[in-house]
């Protein structure tokens, strides 16, 4: 599988995870000493703590809206460094597009381990 493709399948287990409400799931796309910024800002330090927060939200949180994750652009800043960034939109869980909600336009900072990608930073921006 080539790098492209395996980053594309992590980008698809973030959203299956989202999607299907799966922490544990999503919890281990990321490196121990990952960096972690919600869309409202929130800055999480550390596996454990993303994980922590993580356990408390997702949870419940795909009730009424989840979103698609599609890879837009992948620089490779080094063989086994790459920024990701993702086209985040929102929709119903029955898939429907929600068309009053902005879309979402994180950016992912992957290296490459031995057990293949992990997120080493994250940062969420909210479309306006």
């Amino acid at each position: 599988m080539t790098d492209i493709a395996e980053i594309e399948q992590l980008v698809a287990t973030v959203e299956h995870s989202q999607q299907n409400e799966l922490p544990e799931e999503f919890i281990d796309l990321f490196r121990a000493d990952a960096i972690w910024t919600t869309a409202h800002g929130k800055r999480l330090t550390g596996r454990d703590e993303i994980a922590s927060f993580t356990r408390q939200v997702l949870p419940g949180a795909a009730k009424e809206a989840t979103a698609t994750y599609e890879v837009a652009h992948v620089l490779f800043i080094r063989p086994d460094v790459a920024a990701v960034k993702i086209r985040q939109r929102p929709i119903r869980p029955d898939g429907t597009p929600i068309t009053d909600q902005n879309e979402g336009s994180p950016l992912y900072i992957l290296s490459k381990e031995d057990d293949g990608w992990r997120i080493a930073a994250g940062q969420n921006t909210i479309v306006l």
